[in-house]
């Protein structure tokens, strides 16, 4: 009688347990209209991509399968962040990132590896160290890291937002320990650690020409005239309904003549809350934008948002009434925004 109660037990709980991932699993996702947008950005020559969540990724398939059919390119949103990957120094976590990493390849789609070396998210271990241990243990992630994708991951941002609004470069510890020159031999690790990948510098606020633009572009002008290894510029664009600045196009074509890919790496559009039809329709045009000056340029090769949902967004997470900012809504039904997308696309 007790095996046999232990027995019914054990059951219940498995039936339990697979009625939770049932549940976390949810719906498929409803088809979306018209052609993915992979198959247009493709016919355009480009890659278009998406943030992800892994955790998400996991435990939602409409968010998966609608990751896999638009997509041609995703960005693990924090999962190959330094905190992430090595929250003690020397032990490297990368359950998480594979997961992401491992879905994409089964779907055919490219990984921006975000990001090697940034001011933020970094562990605490970090802030301890002296400078000659910084050095070492940046060289050490940095090798180790891309060793651990090296022909899975082949865009990488090496160096993400290291320049401050009016032009000087930011405070953080690498250059508080290291020196400017910290950019530069960023770069040279990763090129020794895969020789493969595409290397990019990653900025916000550097879409439009303004002093941190100027900046970023007398940097890359001199990481290559010294031999610097470096492939191309990610620019975020975070926008809202004012719109994509309008010397986007001329800044692009500043980088395209120094030989440089441009990447747009974290396209949004926050709407300022409550949402309505016109700030929608607005939105969409602020999404049409940002892929025509894309499309305008030749060396403009990629376009990622950051994010693909309202319902998984950073922006009502660290904006306080702002929100909005996908193209698809909590639903994951489609908004304005995806479909002028798809038309721009489309066009020509």
């Amino acid at each position: 009688m007790t095996i046999r109660r232990a027995a019914l037990g054990g059951v219940l709980i498995v039936a339990v347990l697979v009625v939770a991932v049932l549940v976390r699993q949810g719906r498929d996702a409803d088809p979306l209209p018209g052609p993915p947008l992979r198959e247009l950005a493709a016919k355009r020559g480009i890659e278009i991509g998406t943030a992800v969540r892994g955790t998400e990724q996991r435990d939602n398939r409409a968010y998966r399968q609608l990751i896999a059919a638009q997509f041609s390119s995703v960005t693990p949103e924090n999962e190959l962040k330094w905190y992430a990957l090595e929250p003690e120094r020397g032990r490297f976590e990368y359950a998480y990132a594979d997961m992401v990493v491992d879905r994409a390849r089964e779907a055919g789609q490219q990984v921006r590896g975000h990001a090697l070396v940034w001011f933020n998210q970094l562990p605490r271990w970090i802030r301890e160290l002296s400078s000659d241990e910084l050095r070492t243990a940046t060289e050490q992630h940095i090798r180790a890291v891309m060793g651990h994708y090296t022909g899975r991951v082949g865009v990488w941002d090496v160096v993400n937002e290291a320049i401050l609004d009016r032009g000087g470069l930011r405070r953080a510890p690498f250059l508080d320990k290291l020196g400017p020159g910290y950019i530069g031999e960023a770069f040279k690790i990763a090129r020794a650690a895969d020789p493969k990948a595409k290397l990019f510098i990653n900025e916000i606020g550097a879409d439009g020409i303004n002093a941190k633009s100027d900046r970023l572009y007398e940097i890359v002008r001199d990481l290559k005239a010294t031999g610097v290894p470096i492939d191309g510029v990610g620019l975020q664009m975070h926008s809202n309904l004012r719109g994509v600045a309008p010397t986007f196009v001329e800044n692009m074509r500043r980088f395209e003549a120094l030989g440089l890919e441009i990447h747009i790496t974290e396209a949004d559009v926050g709407i300022r809350l409550p949402v309505t039809e016109r700030k929608l329709q607005a939105q969409a045009d602020v999404y049409k934008g940002i892929v025509d000056d894309c499309l305008a340029v030749s060396a403009c090769k990629s376009l990622t948002f950051w994010g693909f949902t309202d319902g998984r967004s950073w922006i009502p997470e660290t904006q306080p009434g702002m929100g909005a900012a996908t193209l698809l809504d909590e639903q994951l039904r489609p908004k304005p925004a995806f479909v002028a997308v798809q038309r721009a696309l489309s066009a020509g």
